[in-house]
């Protein structure tokens, strides 16, 4: 006997585009083209006609620019009717990842965007309707512990170690390695801050420096222009100073 899948599986995912940049909406949209269950309706470089699109014509995934003009994606996200559409954020800033965290995004995928990590988020994204109940497999502060049973895996001393999420105070960019500095101790990786953030889960982490990603859950105070994180201070890098005042202003740091 055929076993018969849930509904939002059998059919495709319906889903818009929205980003200022042109160049970035051709990408994403031959990545949609790839992805036998994502229906393309749509792609808009100006949130406020994407606004007025979506308002009558409801779909289930927007992937969504953050940093617009006249309208960003996060004031944009807040004026979608309910129940919403899921949301993937698609920025080249890594700092409004609490904001997209906290609406809350279903994904955060920092440009430039690679198709395999586009993959996994479309994947997410169909698992999550996929479920009866519709709701939000991301965890928020009222379902789960910051950082429950999350890990890194990363390499060191030629084999993988496991880093809990939780553990790590901040990063240090030294050329082609990362050093970790978490509770128990010191870890040299051979990764890039891209990828790092990537692999980060949304809304825990900000970039201050060209060569420090800090921990937001152990950052202890701000004193002009550095941090404090576990009595360790760090300087904020001058193109890094204003999206991560604006990102603490907003998460209710400052």
């Amino acid at each position: 006997m055929e076993q018969l899948l849930p509904a939002a599986t059998r059919r495709p995912l319906t889903c818009v585009l929205v980003d200022d940049e042109h160049l970035a909406l051709d990408v994403l949209a031959e990545y949609c083209a790839q992805m036998p269950f994502l229906e393309l309706k749509g792609r808009f470089h100006d949130a406020l006609a994407a606004v007025a699109f979506l308002q009558d014509h409801p779909v289930d995934v927007v992937f969504l620019d953050i940093h617009m003009p006249r309208l960003t994606g996060l004031q944009l996200a807040q004026l979608l009717p309910a129940p919403g559409p899921r949301i993937i954020f698609t920025t080249a800033h890594a700092n409004y990842a609490v904001q997209s965290y906290e609406l809350p995004a279903l994904d955060y995928l920092l440009k430039p965007i690679s198709f395999e990590r586009f993959v996994q988020a479309t994947h997410r994204a169909r698992a999550a309707l996929s479920q009866p109940t519709a709701t939000v497999t991301a965890a928020t502060p009222e379902t789960a512990p910051e950082g429950a049973d999350e890990a890194l895996f990363v390499r060191h001393d030629n084999r993988l170690r496991r880093v809990p999420v939780a553990d790590i105070l901040y990063v240090e960019g030294q050329k082609e390695y990362l050093m970790l500095y978490t509770v128990s101790g010191k870890i040299l990786t051979l990764q890039s801050f891209r990828r790092l953030e990537e692999l980060l889960p949304p809304g825990r982490f900000a970039r201050i420096h060209r060569s420090y990603l800090i921990s937001l859950r152990h950052l202890e105070y701000v004193e002009r222009g550095r941090v404090q994180v576990q009595g360790t201070m760090l300087p904020i890098g001058e193109t890094y100073r204003e999206p991560f005042l604006e990102l603490l202003r907003y998460h209710g740091r400052m």
